[in-house]
């Protein structure tokens, strides 16, 4: 069958569901929930045949994302034990990230031994992100004043979940505490940041993953590498060019794994979960994603059209890593294939290797937005009225705090319940939400790989640095799918296997 005749298939068939379920959902029409299952799975075969025309692993990942809804809805105790495999792929893509890292930032700043382009990076990203950042925290805030979704809620009826540890400190730094006064422990705890930045040791960093601490060594690294006498320095650089090459080609096997890890990721999620929890606090719900989509419509589209950035060869260039970090809540599992596709966009390898990694750690758009509306959302729901002035310096606070959540998922979390703690907002109310948290830390987890990938392109078009021509470059093997059977048929050199 065509691609075009599977995609008049797919659109004809996903719209009889479409309208099948709305008269479901809303009781016009009394359907058997067994018709309403015989109609998911059509669904889904129709997707699996479309994905199998196409071939492309977006298709599929996509195709996987509809495929664990429909698991998670019909067999629910079957989608809970498929868990272990988005947790594996996971911890797959985590193996890429400290070696990508290293090499690529190594080989950014000692191959080109431009050390001043360096330091003007580092103050152009941190400013952007900072703009950024800011704008996501302030939106949240009015979006939240505006629908008052916390207000009238009924605490008691709410989904309640045993809350993590509200504070990552350690106990030499609580110690530390007890001997400041009060009026200084914000001051600690900013420098203590900080100074968490700095890796003890590499190895260590790069088991626990432990991305700004990466950074950080691999750009110490560089410089010093940079300032080497050339015959010492190129091994070296070679080495580190020949590496991060290879963690390319790496990712692209493990991309192969991402559909089943997506699905079982969304699988376990309406399984766990359920759909009818979607029906729970839907205002908070409703009003984070209205907020996060006017955060990209309001800033970050008209960023990217003042640049000239061809939006949509962008879009399609951030897809892939954005499907993956909305399924599987990790701004990490995405990291690898947004940096190669930001690569492939225009973006020189050298600014991608430090802006995206970066960003992680200080360009959270939508964690920042998300923290500012559950933060006053948890006062509404709690009945405590905060003033302007009240609210504007928990905006403060975070724009702090905000800056150090891990690329994890539900880090988040932690920063909002110290928060809360600090401003004497009532912790409980936290724990009542957090049984939907998951639905929200899909939202803010893709708009925080979109507004990373963008920044890169700010970056490099700030710097002049930016192939205007790459976009539109068209790519026959986007995925590295072809190129990687190739090899598997006739070896890395190109010799025919016997």
């Amino acid at each position: 069958m065509s691609k075009k005749a599977t995609g008049y298939l797919m659109l004809v068939t996903i719209a009889l569901a479409s309208i099948i379920t709305l008269l479901y959902e809303f009781n016009i029409v009394a359907v058997p929930a067994s018709v309403m299952m015989l109609v998911r799975w059509i669904t889904a075969a129709v997707l699996i045949l479309n994905a199998i025309v196409r071939k492309g692993l977006t298709t599929w990942i996509l195709t996987c994302m509809v495929l664990g809804i429909f698991v998670g809805l019909d067999f629910p105790n079957v989608a809970k034990a498929l868990q272990p495999l988005s947790q594996g792929f996971i911890k797959l893509v985590k193996t890429i990230v400290g070696p990508i890292l290293f090499a690529t930032l190594v080989f950014g700043i000692a191959g080109h031994s431009d050390l001043k382009q360096v330091g003007r990076m580092a103050w152009k990203s941190m400013l952007y992100f900072f703009c950024a950042t800011t704008c996501a925290i302030f939106i949240g805030l009015a979006a939240i004043n505006l629908t008052k979704a916390g207000v009238g809620i009924d605490i008691e009826h709410m989904p309640h979940e045993e809350l993590p540890q509200t504070s990552g400190m350690s106990e030499g730094d609580k110690v530390a505490l007890s001997h400041i006064d009060e009026s200084a422990h914000g001051l600690y705890k900013f420098t203590s940041f900080f100074r968490d930045t700095f890796p003890e040791n590499i190895v260590k960093s790069v088991y626990e993953n432990k991305v700004l601490q990466i950074v950080v060594f691999a750009v110490i690294f560089g410089i010093g590498l940079a300032m080497v006498e050339e015959k010492k320095r190129k091994p070296f650089v070679d080495f580190a060019e020949s590496l991060s090459e290879a963690m390319f080609k790496f990712t692209n096997l493990v991309m192969l794994f991402a559909p089943i890890g997506v699905g079982a990721a969304m699988a376990y999620t309406v399984g766990h979960l359920g759909v009818d929890i979607l029906k729970n606090l839907f205002m908070l719900l409703a009003t984070l994603y209205l907020a996060l989509i006017f955060f990209l419509l309001i800033i970050l589209l008209p960023v990217a059209l003042y640049l000239k950035v061809p939006i949509k060869q962008f879009v399609n260039a951030i897809k892939e890593p954005v499907s993956i970090a909305f399924a599987t809540t990790s701004s990490d599992a995405a990291l690898p294939k947004a940096m190669s596709a930001m690569e492939k966009f225009g973006v020189p390898r050298k600014i991608v290797s430090f802006v995206i990694p970066t960003g992680y750690s200080f360009n959270l758009d939508g964690t920042s937005l998300y923290l500012s509306l559950a933060s006053i959302f948890v006062a509404q729901a709690a009945g405590i009225d905060l003033s302007f002035g009240q609210q504007l310096m928990i905006a403060f606070t975070l724009m702090i705090t905000s800056k150090g959540v891990a690329a994890v998922p539900r880090a988040s979390l932690i920063i909002l319940i110290a928060t809360a703690d600090q401003f004497g907002l009532p912790v409980f109310v936290i724990a009542a939400i957090l049984g939907i948290d998951e639905l929200m830390d899909m939202a803010r987890t893709s708009v925080n790989v979109i507004g990373n990938c963008l920044a890169t392109v700010v970056v490099a078009k700030w710097e002049g640095e930016f192939d205007e021509a790459a976009p539109f470059r068209m790519d026959t093997d986007p995925d590295g799918v072809a190129e990687i059977a190739e090899t598997i048929e006739e070896g890395p050199e190109g010799e025919t296997r016997t």
